[in-house]
């Protein structure tokens, strides 16, 4: 899995076109009352009639129960199911098996033993998704804070996983050489406001991490 780039927090047409347009792998899809960038379920059902099959639709949840997921895949069909909360391996495991999707596991990075943690995740989820630790009164994601990407430099994965937090056009080609990341993951780094998404820093956020992936 090289070069995977996935805009997440998308709620306008206009923005989904702009990230299909300028080379996005990946789109996300917020399911969380609390987010600014939370949408209904049938909106993002609208939106990802919008994709062509080389895009793939995500649903961001945080500690959703099984009908609340049903739900949202009853209007919206993403191919991924993004666990962006404290579910523990054993919920995630659960969640593939009830609804048959690949799981990405968000896990929140600050320390070391962080680090560690992440492994725990590996046996059950599909994908990983490395992003800054969130503040304890803060969102679980979005916040649009980094972390110290050469934690994970030169580390060993069994699964695929995309670098988050913080990251911006001007940051992403450093964070992927840092890192060693082959797949990034931008929300509020390409917005103007909180929830706002910036179709010039959308393209902007594609290109520059096209480049860095290309070169």
């Amino acid at each position: 899995m090289t070069g995977f780039v996935k805009i997440c927090g998308l709620s306008t047409p206009e923005t989904v076109d702009a990230a299909v347009a300028h080379g996005a792998s990946h789109v996300g899809f917020v399911f969380f009352p609390r987010s600014p960038r939370n949408v209904a379920p049938a909106v993002a059902g609208r939106l990802i009639a919008r994709l062509p099959d080389s895009v793939t639709p995500v649903a961001l949840m945080v500690d959703a129960d099984d009908d609340t997921i049903a739900a949202i895949l009853a209007e919206a069909p993403v191919r991924i199911l993004q666990a962006h909360g404290r579910e523990s391996p054993e919920r995630v495991a659960a969640i593939r098996a009830r609804f048959g999707l690949p799981v990405m596991k968000a896990v929140g990075i600050a320390e070391t033993g962080d680090v560690a943690r992440a492994h725990g995740y590996e046996a059950a989820a599909d994908l990983l998704l490395l992003d800054a630790k969130a503040p304890k009164k803060g969102l679980p994601g979005g916040n649009g804070l980094a972390f110290d990407w050469g934690l994970i430099a030169g580390e060993r994965w069994s699964r695929p996983w995309f670098l988050a937090g913080g990251l911006r056009p001007d940051t992403v080609a450093d964070a992927i050489r840092t890192s060693g990341a082959s797949a990034v993951d931008v929300s509020s780094g390409v917005e103007s406001a909180p929830g706002v998404k910036d179709i010039g820093l959308i393209a902007a956020f594609l290109s520059a991490a096209r480049a860095q992936f290309e070169g």
